[in-house]
């Protein structure tokens, strides 16, 4: 049974294909997807800026059928201390409701916008 989307997970799927605009390990722009370290089902992170990296869609099916590789790949991109930073935090419990994933939606929402208004000078932030 696949995990059910929400505005949340669609705002921050549009933030994260937006923060970085081409697929992290080929460059292509076309065909993006937002690809978690940890998986959707981890709310601890789910909608964390630093749990999510923009591949094309080939590159995103790769690394889901090679977690070692793809760990690999998130160690170079971002180092290990990152990845151990992001370890610990989805360790965490988060319990969400209805009002919670509405009030991220809306986060992200905002955040998308800002970018779209002025994407040269936007910085991003994570909501948790």
């Amino acid at each position: 049974m696949s995990i059910k989307r929400d505005a949340a997970d669609n705002w921050f799927s549009k933030c994260v294909r937006a923060r970085d605009q081409h697929c992290m390990v080929c460059g292509k722009t076309e065909g993006l997807d937002c690809c978690h370290v940890y998986g959707r089902r981890n709310k601890a992170v789910r909608w964390s800026l630093d749990n999510a990296i923009t591949m094309c869609r080939y590159h995103h099916r790769e690394m889901g059928e090679s977690p070692a590789r793809f760990m690999d790949f998130l160690e170079d991109v971002y180092g290990p201390g990152h990845l151990e930073i992001l370890r610990d935090k989805a360790n965490a419990i988060m319990k969400t409701n209805r009002e919670l994933r509405l009030e991220i939606a809306k986060f992200y929402r905002e955040q998308y916008r800002a970018w779209e208004a002025d994407p040269e000078n936007h910085r991003w932030i994570s909501y948790n």
